[in-house]
């Protein structure tokens, strides 16, 4: 049965639409689309008329065409609706109290990829924590972890690596939809509470992956054109913090990585298949590959690497995949592999490896090239999961 996203029972549900009686505002992207590829901003036009009053849009813009970190959208007043966008991935990542003016009621409705360093989260969290104290009620249109939600893996993001890729004690991969990530900070993360309601999904269940849900998939960023990538995405996100390419500028970004001083088919066959072997991580495998990035890390230089396979999602584990690939290419690449230096998603003085993996254990683990056994003692996920199965609602 196809699931049905909390767009999708808004516009269906007439008594749900009628009990929204005031100002309308959206938060959304082009991902937010009804299952008949409507965007979400042109059924508020339909259900509310002149009460839609205003759009914002998240890290990489309303229309989801800014390609990188740091890169910021402008607000505008938008040619069709003719109410203004604003950016809150701009000279602010927080909505000012004029945003807010005269709105009775936020939409939240944000394709989020299910891992800790997808800003979306956190920009819905900012909004949460702005609003308290105003007369303003949150609504979350929920939508699916594409990567599911049963299976968390990583580690917990520690207090002195907040930023704005990792704002919450979550792990990586951390089981939540959208809307139970606005009841977990609202259970967890703050004292002070909003008016809060989260429009629930049907027919969504906890172990489904994006493609069980029947759903169209629309690029919720300009480099997760594919459903697929989302579960290879944290594996590969934390090379962001190198100078090695994640494959952005190439039609596989996230699902691939590389540098220009490998010689892939070589180390495959001499050294990387055995330490793969011997790790004993399962569900996937990599394949090697030349690339010619045409943008960012690299550009229009051929790189070698490898393509990340999934054969079975159920078994595959992204992070510790990730941070075993990371290991063997600081110690293959020498002197030739280079962390990137800050900034990084506003921090100016950590380095970006850290603040991506939510602590500077991982990138030693890397340099002292540690047995993969250790990633154990980094997963220390218990309190966690306790706080997960309280705030479930599915």
């Amino acid at each position: 049965m196809k699931v049905l996203t909390g767009l999708d029972i808004l516009t269906k549900d007439i008594n749900l639409q009628n009990k929204f009686k005031g100002n309308v505002a959206l938060l959304c992207h082009n991902a937010s689309i009804d299952f008949k590829y409507t965007h979400a901003a042109l059924n508020f036009k339909k259900l509310f008329g002149s009460r839609f009053i205003k759009l914002f849009g998240p890290q990489h813009g309303f229309s989801t065409d800014v390609q990188d970190n740091m890169i910021e959208t402008d607000h505008s007043i938008h040619p069709y609706f003719n109410i203004p966008v604003y950016s809150l991935y701009s000279e602010t990542r927080t909505p000012t109290d004029e945003m807010l003016e005269d709105i009775d009621h936020l939409f939240v409705d944000l394709q989020d990829v299910g891992c800790r360093m997808y800003t979306y989260i956190y920009t819905l969290t900012l909004l949460l924590e702005k609003c308290i104290g105003k007369d303003i009620q949150i609504i979350v249109l929920d939508r699916p972890n594409p990567i599911n939600g049963i299976d968390i893996e990583g580690n917990i993001l520690e207090k002195s690596f907040e930023s704005f890729i990792g704002l919450h004690p979550i792990p990586v991969r951390h089981g939540m939809t959208i809307g139970e990530v606005a009841l977990m900070h609202q259970k967890n993360w703050t004292k002070k509470k909003v008016k809060l309601e989260i429009i629930k999904m049907h027919n969504w269940e906890r172990e489904m992956f994006y493609e069980d849900t029947k759903l169209p998939w629309l690029l919720p960023s300009p480099n997760l054109a594919r459903a697929e990538s989302t579960c290879t995405f944290p594996a590969t996100v934390i090379f962001e913090g190198t100078l090695l390419s994640e494959g952005r500028g190439t039609s596989q970004p996230l699902e691939i990585v590389g540098h220009p001083k490998i010689e892939a088919f070589s180390y495959y066959e001499n050294q990387l298949a055995n330490s793969i072997k011997k790790s004993k991580l399962e569900g996937f495998m990599l394949r090697p590959i030349t690339f010619l990035p045409t943008f960012q890390k690299h550009a229009n230089s051929i790189c070698n690497g490898f393509q990340i396979h999934i054969t079975d999602k159920k078994i595959f584990k992204p992070w510790r995949t990730g941070q075993l690939i990371m290991r063997e290419l600081y110690h293959h690449l020498g002197d030739n592999f280079k962390w990137k230096k800050p900034p990084y998603e506003y921090n100016y003085t950590q380095k970006p490896i850290d603040i991506i993996n939510g602590t500077d254990k991982l990138r030693h683990w890397v340099e002292k090239n540690d047995p993969i056994e250790r990633l154990d003692s980094f997963e220390n996920l218990e309190t966690y999961k306790h706080k997960f199965n309280e705030i479930k609602i599915y």
